[in-house]
């Protein structure tokens, strides 16, 4: 793994940030009418992926056969991200991809808010919805196939629904959308004002997940802190019992489940203080991953970011002090318009002050309907690129000595994968496909999902090695 340019709210990918989905392992296999067929394509972040899962389960419910061929498909469904320019063209070029293999084409997904720039390059797609439009989807569908006459027996849908994961981890969705104004965003524009789930639902879900198997929940959304605060923190029921909604009372409840769970896209509000108590009593990971992206207060301005930098170097620290085992990962923009170098040295003397475990970071690309753009100052690429690479020097000194310090300690390992090479799993300071992992040393009897004691015997910038503790 290395900590690489990357966009904050695109951390994660299927593959190679795209993959053409199959039938699922946790699916059962049936035959579907002809006309019924649907190739599925997802892009993008985990919030996507959701979306995503979300659909071929309804497929699935319909009786429809989800296919990994373009040609074996009377349909295919593109499920879209447009974050960033990269992205926005990655999801062009799929489509054009997927109309030149087949020709029938359902685009879904964030850039699917941005109709008329698709059917400007691609005026043959057949609908375009935005994300979590899953009625939408499911309308053009019927549309343009045949909808199959599904067989109880053969179509049926595991209580959790279809997963795109492997069946130990999974992620867990809890709102849409953001409140948020950051002057580099347009997710809010694509994906609306925070919405969040009702708590007795998320719960349910949470607890069909840990039924299926999953050992791991990854938590996201736009921005978890802000969880209930739309609906004013109501109390919603679960297993005829009141919760609050509201960040807090969501861990508490889903401590409660006896499984991982780990939090995504946290913005440092105060409130986030309350979380750290469960976390030093081990009833939640000792992980948060909190967006800052720059640490200059003009910067920190012209973004509109919320929290003060220094400020939170005192709240890190108070943090660490009271569960030491804290794992804090976090994402960067450099090269910001209107950043100088006196800025840039500000964020890198702070990222020697927080001394962050696991940090990514991106050179700032204009993103059309960004306000960002309209900001004097745009910084030169040349500029931007030697900006990105002193960042990552400093950086990843501060990763290897911070994972330099796991050796010799025994760690709970959960497996990933298991090959003829061996197995690859993480610890709980390691989020899937973006932080590091730990490779064993010696072959044993083990499988995915499995959780172990692992001995750290090596580390580098990135990774660990380390032998089972027999």
């Amino acid at each position: 793994m290395t900590v690489e340019q990357f966009d904050p709210n695109k951390t994660t990918t299927l593959e190679t940030a795209k993959k053409t989905i199959a039938a699922q392992e946790n699916s059962p296999s049936q035959s579907a009418d002809k006309g019924s067929k649907v190739g599925f394509v997802s892009l993008g972040c985990p919030k996507n992926l959701v979306d995503s899962e979300r659909i071929l389960t309804q497929l699935r419910t319909e009786g429809y056969e989800v296919v990994n061929s373009y040609h074996d498909s009377d349909v295919v469904i593109v499920n879209t991200c447009g974050f960033i320019d990269s992205a926005v063209q990655e999801s062009l070029d799929t489509i054009g991809e997927a109309l030149k293999e087949n020709g029938k084409v359902i685009v879904t997904g964030c850039l699917g808010a941005r109709e008329d720039e698709i059917r400007e390059v691609h005026p043959n797609v057949l609908g375009i919805t935005g994300p979590h439009s899953y009625e939408n989807v499911m309308e053009h569908v019927h549309e343009y196939t045949a909808k199959p006459k599904a067989n109880p027996f053969t179509s049926l849908i595991p209580d959790q629904s279809v997963k795109l994961t492997p069946k130990h981890y999974a992620y867990l969705k809890i709102s849409e959308g953001c409140n948020h104004r950051c002057t580099f965003c347009i997710i809010p524009s694509m994906r609306g004002d925070l919405d969040s789930r009702p708590i007795g639902d998320v719960l349910s879900e949470a607890e069909r997940l840990k039924q299926a198997g999953v050992k791991e929940l990854l938590v996201i959304s736009q921005d978890t802190s802000a969880y209930g605060v739309d609906v004013k923190h109501k109390t919603g029921f679960w297993n005829g019992m009141p919760v609050k909604s509201d960040m807090l009372n969501l861990c508490q409840a889903l401590n409660k489940l006896g499984i991982w769970v780990r939090l995504h896209y946290v913005y440092p509000y105060p409130h986030v203080d309350n979380v750290i108590p469960l976390m030093a009593e081990g009833k939640l990971l000792p992980y948060l991953d909190i967006p800052f992206q720059h640490a200059s207060p003009k910067v920190l301005k012209l973004m509109k970011r919320p929290g003060q930098a220094e400020r939170t170097l005192d709240r890190i620290k108070k943090w660490r002090e009271l569960c030491p085992e804290l794992v804090i990962r976090s994402t960067f923009i450099v090269g910001f318009p209107g950043e100088t170098e006196e800025d840039f040295q500000i964020l890198l003397d702070w990222l020697e002050e927080a001394q962050l475990d696991r940090v990514g970071c991106f050179k700032y690309s204009p993103v059309e309907g960004a306000k960002a753009n309209e900001i004097d100052g745009q910084v030169p690429e040349d500029v931007k690129q030697d900006r990105f690479e002193r960042f990552m020097i400093k950086q990843q000194a501060i990763s290897k000595a911070r994972l330099a310090k796991r050796v010799g300690q025994t760690m709970q390992v959960l497996i990933d994968e298991v090959d003829e090479e061996g197995a690859i799993g993480r610890t709980y300071a390691d989020a899937p496909e973006i932080d590091g992992v730990v490779y064993l040393n010696e072959e044993f009897n083990v499988k995915a999902g499995d959780v172990v004691n692992v001995e750290i015997k090596h580390s580098d910038e990135y990774d660990l090695w380390g032998d089972v503790v027999r």
